[in-house]
């Protein structure tokens, strides 16, 4: 039995069956991660949505922001696919309801205490703690689960806390929550999150580090395995220092879709077959 984690889909179905049949996956016996965003901008959404569905307790599954948006193209009035997005597939597909369901009971982060990782779609502010994290994450997904999913998602938009406070409560809470689960790439030196800067390290403006630098991180001890960064491309000796693992390496953009083997380290990929043009997010 061999466990993989694969970096971000976004609708490149025929990428992952590639990268599947590369590793001799066996879904009788193997187990797959994904670091979130199985939809959009890509040419499937639909087909790699039922793939991954359909392989059941196989695979674990953490939210990214572009799974969210799909969630309320769906549940919210006024929110329709924004201008580049590939989602009206899944939005016209007759067991629409039946995938979105299942879409929605992911959570935002996963933990594994035998293999030592944590998984998420974007990262961790550097206030939290992996406890705190974990916590932080069941609440959100009881609102997500739950009667307020419409009011979740209508109001989860926006940048705004950019600071983490134990106080903050109802939408500022929940939208900073989902925003630094699915939306983080950097911090200012006093652990502000900012969701303007996009590009690799290096291009971020002025006191801005990246969230897995951030001084006094305090889930440092948590080896922390992400994606949604798609212009990130961390070395190994990097990823060693800041315990980290970095797996989305831009499939739909033109890059390459990623798998790593948890039991060995070995890491696979295949080119990406769609690229579009790139935005960074």
């Amino acid at each position: 039995m061999a466990t993989y984690i694969i970096g971000d889909l976004q609708g490149c179905h025929a990428d992952l069956r590639a990268l599947l049949e590369q590793v001799h996956f066996d879904p009788a016996r193997d187990r797959v991660w994904f670091t979130g965003d199985l939809v959009n901008r890509g040419p499937a959404s639909l087909a790699a949505l039922r793939y991954v569905r359909d392989l059941g307790e196989r695979a674990v599954v953490v939210l990214g922001n572009h799974d969210l948006h799909l969630l309320a193209c769906r549940h919210v009035d006024g929110i329709r696919p924004r201008p580049g997005d590939t989602l009206d597939d899944v939005l016209a597909a007759p067991d629409r309801d039946e995938l979105l369901d299942w879409l929605r009971a992911r959570p935002l982060i996963h933990h594994d205490a035998a293999h030592g990782l944590t998984l998420v779609h974007a990262g961790l502010p550097p206030q939290w703690s992996l406890p705190e994290a974990l916590a932080l994450g069941g609440e959100m997904a009881a609102l997500l689960r739950g009667p307020r999913l419409a009011d979740t998602l209508a109001r989860m938009y926006g940048n705004l806390p950019d600071h983490w406070d134990e106080e903050l409560t109802g939408a500022a809470r929940f939208r900073f929550v989902i925003n630094a689960f699915t939306r983080l790439r950097y911090v200012t030196d006093d652990g502000r999150i900012d969701m303007k800067s996009k590009g690799a390290p290096g291009t971020q403006r002025p006191g801005l580090v990246p969230w897995y630098a951030a001084p006094g991180r305090r889930s440092r001890a948590a080896r922390v395995v992400f994606g949604h960064w798609s212009t990130l491309r961390l070395t190994l000796a990097e990823e060693a220092r800041y315990n980290v693992l970095a797996l989305d390496t831009g499939a739909v953009w033109g890059g390459r879709l990623t798998a790593y083997r948890i039991e060995d380290g070995a890491r696979f990929s295949v080119p990406g077959s769609t690229p579009v043009a790139i935005d960074g997010d």
